[in-house]
């Protein structure tokens, strides 16, 4: 594969994930950007290879009038517009990359992709994202696969409330985690399971957490590894008592049938909190050289800033997902089109891109620790 003249980027939504996005692809691509919203609003400690211009994706023409001065597109909007914007930047041949968890849109994007001269990659954040690397490249270690469990959390540093979690990132994509079915294999046997079920509890450097099933997360991982592995899971991190508390509003309370009410109670209820941990943890067992064996790996991420501006842990490692990926396409490290799931990524490529130093520990075999048990 041969590096790809790709001369600048479109980045769509320019919210907190969306800037961070544009800002560290100037800084560590030096790309131009074009930073695009239904409004274009100020930035004090705005690069200068990022342009920010107005844009209403609902707009068919103006969005592809725009696409086509570009080379690639981010789409960092809500999940619902992903199909929208993608099957617009198949038809012109753009470069599509996207953060979504959603099941039903991928699934859509993988079957515009199967034409598409260019690169259609959704999932590229975070979970799904590096969590979907880590997870293959820890399959690839073991000659025989038993059990890959992976973990992520985006938690609140101080968590004071009854539900011992703060919003450190959207509303909608916690609800739609919450409440959607979720894959896994299961003795062999791929299967949809519940949200917020398999509830665990577990130890990570004598700290207590919890884990419950979300949607999305694995990606397209289950698919792959169907056939190879006896049971995969992806489960979300939180403090212990929050999955009862969600359970509450959502069963007990019945708002999973109602979630436009459901996201005005946790809007007006739930405070946002920029003081956050991102926690990526994985445990995989298996028989390697003749021998039942585990492997571990635990990284930890906080917030820092970037051109200026102080950046939360969700937002820097979302951001480092698909930045790192765009490079690597770029350098003519991925395949030059068609859908690319993200666990055909190798993991140490992208640990040695300019942005794999936010997960720089996952590069590195962890000491053994307690594997968590269902409750």
């Amino acid at each position: 594969m041969k590096a790809l003249d790709i001369r600048n980027v479109l980045v769509l939504g320019a919210g907190k994930v969306g800037s961070t996005v544009a800002d560290m692809l100037a800084v560590h691509e030096a790309v131009p950007v074009t930073l695009a919203d239904k409004a274009v609003t100020g930035h004090s400690n705005a690069h200068p290879l990022v342009k920010r211009i107005a844009l209403d994706v609902d707009d068919a023409e103006a969005l592809g009038a725009v696409l086509a001065t570009h080379s690639a597109v981010i789409n960092a909007l809500p999940f619902y517009l992903a199909e929208r914007v993608a099957r617009e930047a198949a038809r012109r041949g753009v470069h599509y990359f996207d953060l979504t968890e959603d099941v039903a849109a991928t699934t859509a994007i993988r079957s515009i992709a199967a034409d598409a001269t260019a690169v259609l990659m959704p999932q590229c954040g975070l979970a799904p994202g590096v969590i979907g690397m880590l997870g293959g490249h820890l399959a690839g270690r073991f000659d025989e696969l038993f059990d890959l469990r992976l973990r992520v959390g985006a938690l609140t540093r101080n968590a004071t409330n009854s539900l011992r979690y703060n919003f450190t990132w959207s509303i909608d994509g916690v609800i739609n985690e919450y409440c959607n079915p979720c894959d896994a294999i299961v003795n062999g046997r791929r299967q949809s399971v519940q949200p917020m079920e398999g509830h665990e509890t577990f130890t990570l450097d004598a700290e207590a957490f919890e884990a419950f099933n979300t949607s999305g997360g694995l990606g397209t991982l289950c698919e792959t590894l169907t056939g190879k592995v006896r049971n995969l899971d992806y489960k979300t991190i939180r403090y212990p008592g929050h999955r009862d508390a969600m359970a509450f509003l959502l069963h007990d309370l019945r708002l999973i049938e109602r979630r436009d009410l459901l996201r005005e109670v946790l809007e007006n209820a739930v405070p946002h909190s920029r003081e956050d941990v991102v926690i990526v943890f994985a445990s995989c067992s298996g028989m390697r050289g003749g021998r039942f064996e585990q492997e571990t790996r635990l990284a930890r991420i906080f917030g820092e800033s970037l051109c200026g501006t102080e950046r939360t842990a969700i937002e820097l490692s979302t951001a480092a997902g698909v930045v790192g990926v765009f490079g690597m396409l770029r350098a003519g490290k991925l395949p030059p089109s068609g859908f690319v799931g993200q666990e055909q990524v190798p993991l140490e490529a992208f640990l040695g891109t300019a942005v794999g130093r936010y997960y720089a520990a996952l590069g590195a075999v962890a000491a053994e620790r307690e594997i968590p048990q269902h409750a």
